[in-house]
């Protein structure tokens, strides 16, 4: 059996065994980021084939391995990338700051609760933070389980505003919303990981606006995933068009993900976003629970990074992965 296989089935008999994934101890909200040491490794993407570098559109420019003995890192679902700088948030409300590895070795890691949130932060749930779409010194983050959009300053966290919009409060606790894109013209997209309906798609909320503020007007679409898939995180591209994220857990095959490029028709009421393959993380690829998802420019180049949530269990890893956009 497959090095792989056997992460997943572990992985698998440990959710089994504690009834749900183990979360570091709950600390007390720091008033500063405690720095901390974060180590760095490069893996290859294709461990059969060290030349490999292309998948699908896609072009490998980095893919390191994070790790450190801080037990409050990892968990990785949300990303933004800017400046040679990560600012990154885990499901369970830590918040991570680090700069873009280039060499292997130790790297400085600021860790920090992040200060206010959905509840009173005592459960993991409160902070359970899934995407985050940010503009400038503004940050929107999408909570999960609480059904939540929250609205920050990026350099302080300082809360602007916040809402619990009727449309995600009508999502399942369980598989609520999952992914967050801001289009354009100022409007958002949240991707849901449920409920699936018979052909396949999965809710996608349209807001008008904010969806921070408790007045934006809300539109009901839908989003078609590859089959057997579910979003889990989604980004703009320069040009307008959406990557859509979307993941899958098979006992044998272990984690696999499915890079989606939606197209630039207009994003109406009633209407179902279809999306074509990109790239599979599938087969002898490197990868892991990827979840969370941003896209950069380095000149003439679109940069694509994605990141892996190890659900803070030692059989799995947090992945950073640098890609090009191709196709």
């Amino acid at each position: 059996m497959r090095g792989r296989h056997k992460r997943a089935l572990a992985a698998l008999g440990a959710g089994l065994v504690l009834g749900t994934f183990a979360w570091p101890v709950e600390r007390p909200p720091q008033r500063r980021p405690a720095l901390v040491s974060m180590a760095a490794e490069r893996v290859l993407l294709d461990e059969g084939d060290p030349s490999r570098s292309r998948l699908g559109g896609l072009k490998l420019l980095d893919l390191w391995v994070l790790s450190s003995r801080d037990v409050r890192f990892g968990g990785i679902s949300a990303m933004h990338v800017e400046g040679g700088q990560v600012l990154a948030f885990s499901d369970s409300g830590s918040v991570f700051r680090f700069p873009v590895p280039w060499r292997a070795g130790a790297l400085p890691l600021g860790i920090e609760r992040l200060p206010r949130g959905p509840g009173d932060g005592s459960r993991k749930s409160d902070r359970d933070v899934e995407s985050i779409a940010a503009l400038g010194a503004q940050a929107w983050l999408l909570f999960e389980g609480h059904n939540q959009v929250w609205r920050y300053r990026r350099p302080d966290l300082a809360v602007e505003a916040s809402a619990a919009p009727a449309a995600l409060r009508e999502l399942p606790w369980s598989r609520g919303p999952e992914a967050m894109a801001r289009l354009p013209d100022g409007r958002f997209l949240v991707f849901s990981e449920g409920p699936v309906a018979d052909d396949g798609a999965t809710p996608l909320i349209l807001f008008a606006g904010d969806p921070a503020l408790a007045a934006t007007r809300t539109e009901r679409l839908r989003y078609r995933p590859p089959a057997g898939y579910r979003p889990t995180e989604a980004a703009l591209l320069p040009d307008g068009r959406i990557l859509v994220l979307n993941r899958n857990f098979d006992l044998w095959r272990g984690w696999e993900a499915i890079l989606s490029i939606a197209t630039r028709s207009p994003v109406r009421a009633g209407a179902v976003v279809e999306a074509r393959t990109l790239a599979a993380f599938t087969g002898r690829v490197t990868r892991d629970n990827l979840e969370a998802m941003t896209v950069t420019r380095e000149g003439r180049r679109t940069i694509v990074w994605i990141a892996s949530d190890d659900n803070f269990l030692p059989i799995q890893r947090t992945l950073l992965m640098k890609f090009a956009l191709t196709e």
